[in-house]
């Protein structure tokens, strides 16, 4: 295949009109025709869960134990994300992206941030314990974001995938990759305003589990927090 067939294929991507059809939960992937400019739109909260640091995992630690960590990780989180009701729609390395849908998606996402914040913890004692002599300390961050999304698939035949066209796909992947010591929870004010009290208030005296900050690099207002769900 030369250019000028590839250019081909994408003026005629350009030219063609687009087909919307709302959707009501996540779509497989079978579900988006590829060929045409076709989508299916739906209100979704976006969840990326990113693990820290695993440029000096894989550059400081043996290769099995890196893949250990990964598979330790991701397992772990993947197993919370679908257990609150979230489907997992795509890896990307050393990170998760899970889309949520109807009513109760805020909190449910919520959720799974601080249960992952939980299991982390566990997953570091269990890591001490199989090897006592690492220093190693598994930290990681997960960003939520909601807003109307448009569902397109990409790529060719045999190759393709679902993108995920929206300000909660572009905003929670970059507020999975915020660094605050402390803080591996963030959520925008959308997603706050929404959150049932169970998943907004604990401890005891109950407190708010989220903080209000201001996001730099675009001027909103997101929630960070600290805690983490037992279960």
């Amino acid at each position: 295949m030369n250019s000028a067939e590839i250019l081909t294929d994408v003026k005629a991507i350009f030219r063609a009109a687009w087909k919307r059809s709302p959707g009501i939960k996540v779509p497989d992937i079978e579900r988006v025709a590829l060929t045409g400019n076709q989508g299916i739109e739906l209100d979704g909260t976006v969840l990326y869960a990113d693990m820290a640091d695993s440029t000096k995992l894989v550059e400081s630690y043996k290769d099995e134990f890196a893949a250990e960590i990964y598979k330790a990780y991701l397992l772990s989180a993947c197993r919370i994300i679908n257990g609150e009701g979230g489907a997992i729609t795509a890896f990307d390395g050393d990170r998760v992206m899970a889309v949520f849908v109807g009513d109760r998606k805020n909190t449910q996402a919520a959720t799974s941030a601080l249960k992952i914040n939980f299991i982390v913890k566990e997953i570091n004692t269990a890591i001490r314990g199989q090897y006592p002599n690492s220093s190693f300390t598994l930290a990681q961050c997960v960003g939520i974001d909601t807003s109307p999304l448009l569902v397109a698939k990409t790529g060719i035949r045999d190759n393709n995938d679902l993108v995920w066209v929206g300000t909660a796909a572009n905003h929670a992947a970059k507020l999975s990759s915020l660094n605050e010591p402390g803080y591996p929870s963030f959520i925008t004010e959308p997603v706050y305003k929404k959150l049932a009290d169970a998943a907004k208030f604990g401890g005891t005296p109950r407190v708010d589990m989220w903080e209000k900050r201001t996001w730099t690099a675009t001027g909103r207002t997101i929630y960070r927090s600290s805690y983490w769900w037992s279960f």
